[in-house]
């Protein structure tokens, strides 16, 4: 019995060890075998699925980050909103002490030492050496009373050790740059094609913003203190969102040394700003308007805090295009702009123009991602018309820096001609150096950064000099970045012409930590 069991088991064994290598030799033919007439079908519905499947992979990252594309551009990049030193307070080391997530919080310091030596924004020859300090504290509720929200931004900044008085490019003591409230609705415009909410923002109160390419409306991050304003600002959009629109009516804040700073009561200022990025593959456009309106009789301090008196009436109108972008997976990037001014300036109609255009390439496949870029600007300058025109651009509320490190150039009266190089040799270790060539638009208009050096004969010529720059940013710690640089700038035949014996050349180094609590 026991041979019979054992001879079924045998016999099962070796039929079902026959039958698997006939399912795998006719699985075999099956599978080099012409494939049937449904089986191509089959493969192309595999196919397009996993085209579908990539589509929505890919629509997902880009609902992510929105139709937003940051500008590649040498010193465009706006101070974010809120400013980068502040975090929700649950995701500071603060969140071992409280969980709630409707408070926004920073809090920084800011030591500078410059040496600046033959410092051409003065009207002596001297080497100073001041340190720069400033000290920062922001606070938000943003939302535990929606739509209800409000801001304040509290800032101290100070000078020492300075052969120059005081002014109020780098003191203002303890002052709020910002201080508002805010109506905030998160889904008032519904969502936009990629699901991102449309909000609707309105603020009233003391507000530091920046806009465009920062060349226009700036906080001026560099500059020790801060441009700030007074009035109201409604925001539609966001920057995710195919299209944002940007409005204001403010009176900018005049800053004091020695006292509380107040609103220009004699100035207004109205801007709209409209971005649209459905294109941003390709490119981001932006038109804008702004409108500047000053009283004369009502003006009592000029932009460095000084009396004034018999101040003009003044209207000026200015209208700009921005288009930004990068091209593809080429590497190139490009940034153009063009503002026209219109207005009156006293009794003098007021005609002018700026275009700046810059070109870079990046090279992605290498590990440093070098960009280099060329960049030409122009902002015209008074060209003494017999008609009584004013030529001379109105550079409104904007960041200098962009123009030249060692602050020689504002955006008025001025040719300028820059090629650069930036990259990142080490993670976080980013590096860039330039150098830049300038003439005065007009010959017979000041130089104003210049300690507002001007040859109404235009008998010294337009050459302004020669500048180049080289910066070093790196993180120390976690909370705590250094900032190293050094420019050199070499006076062409204006300068040589109208300072005479002075030294045409001048050096300044800087060493700059920013220590952030958060």
């Amino acid at each position: 019995m026991l041979f019979k069991k054992t001879g079924i088991i045998q016999l099962l064994v070796a039929g079902g060890f026959a039958l698997s290598t006939g399912l795998i030799h006719a699985a075999e033919e099956a599978t080099n075998a012409p494939l049937s007439a449904e089986e191509p079908d089959q493969q192309e519905r595999i196919k397009a699925r996993k085209a579908e499947l990539a589509a929505e992979a890919a629509l997902a990252k880009k609902a992510e980050k929105g139709y937003w594309v940051a500008p590649r551009s040498y010193g465009t990049t706006r101070e974010a909103e809120p400013p980068r030193f502040t975090k929700p307070i649950n995701q500071t080391w603060l969140k071992e002490y409280t969980d709630i997530d409707w408070l926004d919080v920073g809090a920084d310091y800011r030591f500078r030492y410059e040496r600046r030596e033959n410092d051409f924004r003065r009207n002596v020859n001297v080497t100073d050496e001041p340190f720069l300090l400033r000290s920062r504290i922001y606070l938000a509720v943003r939302n535990k009373f929606d739509p209800f929200r409000f801001t304040v931004e509290l800032e101290d900044a100070r000078r020492n050790h300075s052969h120059f008085e005081r002014d109020n490019r780098d003191v203002d003591l303890a002052e709020p740059i910002q201080a508002y409230g805010e109506l905030y609705f998160q889904d008032f415009l519904g969502k936009d094609d990629l699901g991102n909410a449309r909000p609707v923002s309105i603020k009233a109160g003391r507000m530091a913003f920046e806009q465009l390419e920062r060349r226009l409306i700036a906080r001026n991050e560099w500059r020790n203190t801060t441009n700030t304003f007074q009035g109201f600002r409604a925001t539609i959009g966001q920057h995710k969102n195919d299209w944002e629109l940007d409005l204001f009516a403010l009176q900018p804040i005049v800053r004091f040394t020695e006292q509380l700073n107040q609103r220009d009561r004699g100035q207004w200022f109205y801007g709209a700003v409209f971005d649209w990025r459905k294109w941003s593959d390709i490119v981001t456009i932006s038109p804008s308007y702004f409108y500047l309106k000053q009283d004369g009789d009502q003006v009592k301090y000029n932009a460095n805090g000084a009396r004034v008196t018999n101040a003009n009436d003044r209207e000026i109108h200015t209208a700009g295009l921005r288009g930004y972008g990068v091209i593809g997976k080429t590497g190139f990037d490009y940034d153009l702009n063009y503002y026209k001014q219109w207005g009156e300036d006293g009794t003098r109609d007021h005609r002018a123009y700026s275009y700046i255009a810059e070109f870079g390439y990046t090279v992605e496949q290498h590990p440093w991602k070098p960009r280099f870029s060329a960049n030409y600007g122009v902002a015209t300058g008074d060209k003494g018309s017999s008609t009584g025109t004013s030529e001379r651009f109105d550079r409104l509320f904007g960041f200098a820096r962009p123009w030249s490190s060692n602050d020689y150039i504002q955006m008025e009266n001025i040719n300028s001609t820059k090629i650069r190089a930036e990259f990142s040799p080490f993670t976080s270790v980013n590096i860039d150096t330039g150098y830049s060539w300038y003439k005065l638009d007009s010959a017979t208009d000041r130089w104003n950064a210049g300690a507002n050096l001007r040859d109404q004969t235009g008998n010294s010529g337009r050459d302004l000099g020669e500048e180049w720059d080289i910066r070093v940013r790196f993180p120390l710690h976690k909370h705590v970045a250094a900032n190293v640089g050094y420019a050199y700038f070499k006076g062409g035949d204006f300068v040589k012409n109208v300072y005479g014996d002075r030294k045409d050349t001048s050096n300044f180094l800087y060493v700059e930590l920013t220590v952030s609590a958060f």
